[in-house]
């Protein structure tokens, strides 16, 4: 007969292999259970990685599924799409935002409508974006909606080789378009001022284009450089943006590599060098915890710009604090930024 074995038993034996191999059961159910938190930490580390480089490619991938020509798809239902032809076969999209408080009047205009609006004495800013994307990223529409807000026109534009802009994105490419919209502009909008706001690569793009106009006998009426770095040579590995970099900021690199159309370009862009020419009225805004762009950068153009046009009043420094959590993109959800510009634009009345 077979010898039945009970419960207690079991245990009994049990525990005495355990004692024999040296190891109590206790031990071997924390072993167990360290093995299982170190998969489980490889899978989240694992999960993470392919998380930082699918959701920027996603959402890369959407913003190229946008139709540029139809802004009024994506809730600009007072902003007209165009497009100019500043060379011999490219082509840039450029969106035109009217102040907010005509945006029922634009229902259904057309382009001359739009351009017609530009002598209306409002201020117009052209908006330079930085590198990487198009027009229709989240923080560049917000830039759009907040200057729309305070009651001035907008025009945002995809230098050649962005978004559905043609031709290839080079320094003296940039600058051109640039200058080619400026001109544009001028020719319809009669007396009112016009202001160029550079954001992050875009702040290079606006002082060259500043410069670039001096020599023509010519200027903006003020500039607004946002996230602006010192020369794009000493920042090249930093041009890294992407609208969701809040998600991914601890990878900048991931967009320099994947979408960036201008890594293997030759790019100066000196803003510290360019400052040092300009004496327009300028206004610099920095987030503290800008991950791409230190705040010391904004602190050196700051000092350059002022040692340059000798008067505190005509060089500003607008610091937001790190506590915010704007990054490199997110001022444009600052609650004070309207006033900010207001008083900034006042100060070119005066």
């Amino acid at each position: 007969m077979k010898k039945r074995i009970n419960k207690s038993e079991r245990k009994f034996q049990y525990a005495g292999r355990s004692q024999q191999s040296g190891q109590k059961p206790k031990d071997l159910n924390l072993h167990a259970r360290s093995q299982w938190q170190w998969i489980w930490t490889k899978m989240g580390l694992l999960s993470l990685c392919i998380l930082s480089v699918s959701i920027p490619l996603l959402l890369h991938l959407f913003s190229d599924s946008i139709d540029l020509s139809r802004p009024s798809d994506i809730g600009l239902n007072h902003t007209i799409n165009m497009y100019l032809t500043p060379g011999e076969a490219v082509r840039v999209g450029v969106w035109h935002t009217v102040p907010e408080h005509r945006w029922k009047e634009a229902q259904g205009k057309d382009l001359d409508w739009y351009e017609n609006a530009l002598g209306d004495g409002s201020p117009i800013f052209i908006y330079l974006h930085g590198n990487g994307g198009n027009r229709s990223a989240p923080h560049r529409i917000g830039i759009a909606n907040v200057l729309s807000a305070v009651g001035y026109h907008v025009l945002v534009l995809d230098y050649r080789g962005f978004g559905d802009s043609t031709g290839e994105p080079t320094e003296a490419g940039l600058c051109t378009d640039v200058l080619y919209l400026y001109h544009w502009v001028k020719a319809r909008s009669g007396n009112s001022p016009v202001c160029v706001w550079g954001h992050s690569l875009g702040s290079g793009v606006a002082s060259t284009t500043a410069v670039k106009l001096l020599e023509q006998g010519k200027q903006f009426d003020g500039i607004i450089l946002e996230g602006a770095f010192l020369n794009a040579r000493m920042e090249t590995n930093k041009l890294t943006e992407h609208p969701f970099t809040w998600f991914y900021w601890k990878f900048p690199y991931i967009q320099y590599f994947l979408f960036n159309p201008l890594k293997s370009k030759d790019l100066n862009l000196p803003t510290d060098e360019n400052l040092q020419k300009i004496q327009t009225p300028l206004m610099i805004l920095h987030a503290e915890d800008d991950h791409l762009v230190p705040f010391a950068s904004a602190q050196e153009i700051y000092r350059i710009a002022k040692k340059a046009q000798n008067s505190d009043e005509h060089v500003k420094l607008v610091r937001f604090d790190g506590a915010l959590e704007y990054l490199h993109n997110g001022l444009y959800k600052d609650p004070g930024l309207p006033n900010i510009i207001r008083e900034f634009m006042q100060s070119l009345m005066t």
